[in-house]
């Protein structure tokens, strides 16, 4: 994927090692039932490039607060990237549009799987408010990934 770089972009990053094998933690990022658990509830999602899909957050001013997401890149057990879509242009703060994209990337450490989520596309000045509480947010919504996959993988041993 190769995007014009613009300079007043910045990324939110975040990587985290959860002691978790990459194939649960894949498991947790590409089925919608998990993704609701751990983020919010996609309507449509499905891990196929051009597939599209939707969140819903609280509305903003002109904004209905849906998210359209478009999957842009799989590689199963290494890779997910959507587009990430939202906001009004005649919103400020909260709810000023947005037009980002969303990496996952997995590789094999020694105590589990390396997860790096990049976030990126955020143009500055236009987009601070997103920027400030999503880099809070992801950072949150990774410690609620490994507890949905901790959950999941002792289900499993249960059964």
């Amino acid at each position: 994927m190769n995007q014009a770089v613009n300079p007043d972009a910045q990324a939110i990053v975040v990587d985290e090692v959860l002691p978790h094998a990459p194939a649960v933690v894949w498991n947790a990022l590409t089925s919608g039932g998990l993704i609701g658990r751990w983020l919010m509830v996609p309507t449509g999602f499905e891990p196929v490039v051009g597939s599209r899909f939707t969140f819903q957050t609280n509305p903003a001013g002109e904004w209905d607060g849906t998210i359209h997401c478009e999957v842009l890149e799989v590689v199963p057990q290494v890779r997910l990237s959507y587009a990430w879509k939202g906001g009004h242009a005649g919103n400020d703060g909260y709810g000023s549009k947005l037009e980002t994209v969303v990496t996952f990337t997995l590789s094999k450490a020694e105590t589990g799987t390396r997860l790096r989520l990049i976030h990126s596309g955020f143009v500055l000045p236009k987009n601070d408010t997103a920027y400030r509480n999503m880099s809070e947010g992801w950072k949150k919504v990774v410690k609620n990934l490994d507890r949905v996959v901790a959950e999941e993988t002792s289900s499993q041993k249960l059964h």
